[in-house]
């Protein structure tokens, strides 16, 4: 086939329209996105000086209690809680844990925000269904590191733009498996709802999504492990915590230092992992 006709097609302008775009959004909105920042800074470094004030002990102690209730008083989880925080602390990145664990905690809790109520309007509407697919599977096979890019030139370097490209990063399993859990809610429970005269809300409230939380809390898991995984990803602009200490080992070729902190990032990942498994059961 003739390769002169495709070569004389003019190469579209692309990386011209999107750096228009951010230079536009950067300009015109930079009030909005100094705001966000402010408030995002006062808010993460409030939530760490909050957990700083607890005693790691009594940090330690109340993890593993959780632990232990969590799995029907059983001290598997609770014994390696206490072990691994131990670890962490004795390594000396107990303040980096706390930053790590700020950032992850925030960005959960923005996919969550975002997640289900998107999900849920999805589940209801076809066409914002057909609309909201090919936006998360984008958001899905983007390299992590492309969010990066928006996230600085929006936010600056620290933990605000982390939080930014994580939330970008961790948001579509909220979304997908909330759409996917109502959905497969029985045709039957919904329709004996209705006819006992169910509204909308309550239908959705009281049959839809107590049917569908199993789904959406595997949701929810998915997004704060895929959160914790960006943490490394976003020390590369400026964002605090144990992946600082990953990236910095790697930059310096500290294998020692970078397994150290390493296997922390994989302690935390480990208790957040099984303690949401366990209260969802």
């Amino acid at each position: 086939m003739d390769n002169s006709i495709l070569n004389n097609i003019p190469e579209l302008p692309v990386a011209d329209w999107v750096e228009t775009g951010v230079d536009w959004l950067t300009d015109n909105l930079a009030f909005l996105f100094d705001a966000l920042k402010d408030g995002g800074d006062t808010l993460m470094d409030g939530m760490v000086d909050l957990l700083s004030f607890i005693p790691p002990v009594l940090f330690i102690l109340l993890v593993a209690a959780a632990a232990f209730f969590a799995t029907g008083k059983k001290f598997g989880l609770a014994a390696f809680s206490i072990v691994g925080l131990l670890y962490i602390y004795n390594q000396g990145l107990w303040e980096q844990l706390l930053e790590t664990l700020t950032l992850v905690i925030i960005a959960s809790l923005i996919s969550i925000i975002i997640g289900i109520p998107v999900g849920i309007w999805m589940a209801k509407s076809q066409w914002a269904n057909a609309i909201i697919q090919p936006i998360l599977d984008f958001m899905q096979t983007m390299p992590a590191f492309v969010y990066l890019i928006p996230a600085v030139a929006f936010f600056g370097i620290g933990m605000v733009p982390g939080v930014f490209s994580s939330v970008i990063f961790a948001l579509p399993p909220t979304v997908r498996f909330t759409n996917l859990g109502i959905r497969q809610v029985s045709e039957e429970m919904v329709e004996a709802a209705e006819s006992f005269g169910s509204t909308g809300s309550q239908k959705l409230f009281k049959v839809e999504l107590p049917l569908a939380k199993p789904t959406i809390m595997a949701g929810i898991n998915q997004t704060i492990l895929l959160a914790l995984s960006m943490v490394v990803i976003a020390s590369m602009i400026g964002a605090p915590g144990l992946g600082e200490d990953v990236l910095t080992a790697l930059q310096r070729a500290q294998v020692g230092s970078g397994f150290v902190a390493g296997l922390g990032l994989v302690v935390l990942a480990i208790i957040l992992d099984r303690l949401m498994q366990n209260f969802n059961k």
